[in-house]
């Protein structure tokens, strides 16, 4: 792509700032957001970041009848010194390009994307939150938006970026959640959308997702969605299992989304020495090793929680708690490690964090 400037209007009406005591998550929207143009014709063009405010689109643009969209999630982080820093945007732009080429979107410059996000957490760095725990969430996303009735690839497309300021994702925190196995209702299949971040796949499991929160749990584990017996992805979250001292993760087959923050605790878990299988796992196998005592620990990985231990499972009415419901060593560790990487309070020794200047 060619480099491209941004052109930057300001608001004259800004908002006021939330308390940051009470953000919880994706509440609380900035002043400005980015937005860039697609047509045949001149390609991505027109870059600009303006005032927050409501899209105007035609009643018959495509993304609101056939879901021809993709979407990210990253976040920015104050340090204690003043600076702001991004984790690993390069692999957030990345994903996005492999689910623009699931769903037929013309691909973005992975470098001009960071380029815009760094550009539109300037503007309104302000809004970044300072209090522990807090950050600025990142939404970039792209929507088709021909005027057209029929089943075809758009041609026209918007990317767009907006940003919130956030505390936890989950209520609990770092504390253990309580988790529903879903043996009923299928996410995604190899072949389908399971490895691409698009809204579809999020609308597929929300029924499950209901269900589950009425049983008083906080998410759902999915299971294949041919056999129903290996285990997948939780809704929010890459799933990790410790036993007899080796991580177990799910290996990317195809109906997962390959997590930034699952990839990062990979490689982090190998820098220190601990063994890890990218598998099929079968929930049997989860339940079998819970049986015979060596289920040591059970965590999610994902943008939002960053790490979130999973206390209990629920499978078919087979209830296990895991660790004595309590967060495990590994699981801490490894949040405090990404965490403090990503908050400048550890020395970045991989080279994730990017400064935003």
């Amino acid at each position: 792509m060619i480099k491209q400037e941004i052109r930057i209007e300001r608001t004259s009406s800004p908002k006021s700032k939330p308390d940051q005591s009470s953000l919880g998550f994706g509440k609380y929207f900035t002043d400005h957001m980015f937005v860039m143009e697609y047509s045949p014709d001149k390609g991505w063009h027109d870059p600009k970041i303006v005032p927050y405010a409501p899209l105007q689109l035609d009643p018959s643009s495509m993304v609101f009848h056939y879901g021809q969209a993709v979407f990210e999630g990253l976040k920015a982080y104050k340090v204690d010194d003043g600076r702001i820093l991004l984790f690993r945007p390069s692999k957030n732009m990345e994903r996005l390009n492999i689910s623009n080429e699931r769903l037929c979107i013309p691909p973005i410059d992975v470098e001009f994307g960071v380029e815009a996000i760094k550009t539109l957490v300037k503007v309104d760095a302000d809004w970044i939150p300072s209090e522990e725990g807090t950050s600025l969430y990142i939404r970039p996303f792209i929507i088709s938006t021909d005027p057209y009735l029929g089943v075809k690839p758009s041609s026209t497309y918007k990317f767009i970026i907006i940003l919130s300021p956030v505390g936890a994702y989950y209520p609990e925190g770092i504390n253990p959640v309580k988790i529903y196995v879903e043996d009923k209702y299928v996410r995604a299949v190899v072949g389908g959308l399971g490895y691409a971040k698009t809204p579809a796949n999020y609308a597929a499991s929300l029924k499950a997702q209901v269900d589950a929160m009425k049983k008083g749990y906080t998410q759902v584990l999915w299971l294949d969605g041919i056999e129903k017996k290996y285990i997948e992805e939780v809704g929010t979250m890459n799933v990790f299992f410790k036993i007899n001292g080796e991580v177990y993760t799910p290996a990317l087959s195809g109906s997962i989304l390959p997590g930034v923050t699952r990839d990062s605790t990979i490689e982090l878990l190998k820098s220190w020495n601990i063994k890890v299988h990218e598998d099929k796992i079968s929930i049997q196998q989860i339940y079998d090793a819970h049986a015979e005592g060596t289920l040591e620990e059970a965590f999610g990985t994902g943008t939002a929680a960053v790490i979130s231990p999973i206390g209990e499972l629920d499978w078919a009415g087979n209830k296990i708690t895991i660790n004595n419901g309590e967060t495990g060593g590994l699981a801490k560790r490894i949040y405090d490690y990404i965490t403090g990487i990503q908050y400048g309070k550890v020395k970045d020794e991989f080279g994730w964090t990017v400064e935003v200047k």
